[in-house]
Order: structure tokens, then sequence, then C-alpha cells
């Protein structure tokens, strides 16, 4: 299946609505698509996720990332969502999975508002273009050096990724990119 075909799939699946207001200038589409759980495994084995990590998933779904960055890697986790049906998914995942509030925070919420995203190591998302384009100046501002980034199918739009994996999932073809944010040029 050709890149573009997959976006044009995805394009006639129903969408929500994710800003708070009508008014809010961040407002986007989402939709929830699950990420399979070999492209989990993947996402976090290329930004080499560890103990020391603190992995932010921005639309974090039904919160499988931040439960395995947990379990497999003992890494700390942060899932935002704007849905509450997501994070109520989400804690049904942590119980599941079997890793504890001390290692996951689920918080319902704008994925382009959270306040403490400086605090992460690797943040994870797989949302759709326009997302991506309104969280990439956030990203160049607000991330230390060092901060790993890696998205599921789309890519931040100005950003040059470090590494770009295509490989055969479940059901379709999947593409990762891997950013490390550079220190600032002087």
């Amino acid at each position: 299946m050709s890149r573009s075909l997959l976006v044009l799939v995805m394009a006639a699946l129903p969408f929500v609505a994710f800003g708070q207001s009508p008014d809010d200038k961040t407002t986007c589409r989402i939709i929830y698509v699950p990420t399979p759980q070999t492209v989990v495994d993947k996402m976090l084995e290329m930004v080499k996720v560890n103990r020391n990590d603190v992995v932010y998933d921005l639309g974090c779904g039904d919160g499988r990332i931040v439960c395995t960055a947990a379990k497999k890697y003992g890494a700390q986790g942060v899932g935002v969502d704007i849905d509450a049906d997501r994070i109520k998914d989400s804690v049904a995942t942590m119980r599941k999975i079997g890793v504890t509030s001390d290692q996951v925070e689920f918080r319902q919420g704008d994925a382009l508002k959270v306040k403490d995203l400086e605090k992460a190591t690797v943040i994870v998302f797989y949302m759709l273009p326009e997302f991506m384009e309104k969280l990439e100046p956030q990203v160049m501002k607000r991330l230390r050096p060092g901060t790993r980034l890696i998205a599921h199918d789309f890519p931040l739009p100005n950003l040059k990724p470090d590494a770009t994996v295509q490989f055969e999932g479940p059901d379709r073809p999947h593409w990762l990119y891997m950013w490390t944010i550079k220190e600032p040029k002087k």
C-alpha cells in the first residue's frame, strides 16, 4: 500500500474535535487508531528507552506505549489524551500490563497544551499532519537538547528526521521517524 493511499484511507475514518472551544486556535481533527504492539516495540527500541527516561505519549489512546515503556524498560511514563474514554482505556491497560501509578500517569487534556513537556526525555506520537504541524514549534522551543522524539506514520513537517524506518507490520507497512533535539546553533 502506498503512503498516499494510507493517508486517504485514514482520512475516511470518523473524526473527533481536538480543541477545547470553537475559539481555540489549536483545534485539530483526530482519530483514534491504536498502534499495533509490534510498532510500539519498534518505536521504543529506536529511541533506546531506558530506566532513566520519562516517556510522554501525546494522544496516548489506550496507554499501551507508556505502559510498555514502564514494564519493559523501567521508564516513567505520562500519557495525555483529550478523550475521557481513552483515559479509562489507559487505566485498564495499566492494570492489565501490571504497572502502577508510581510508574505511569494519565492525564485528560489537550496534547498541545502540556504544561510540563520539558520534563520529557522521550516523546511519542501518532497524530495526523495538522497536529504535527502545530506541535513542531513547541518541540523546537521547549524541549531540552538530547530529548528523543518518535512519530508513527506522520513526521514533523519541517524537521529532518535523524532516522526513518519503514517495516511491514501485522496489517500494513509502517513508517517511523526519529529525531534528537540538538543544541541551538550559536
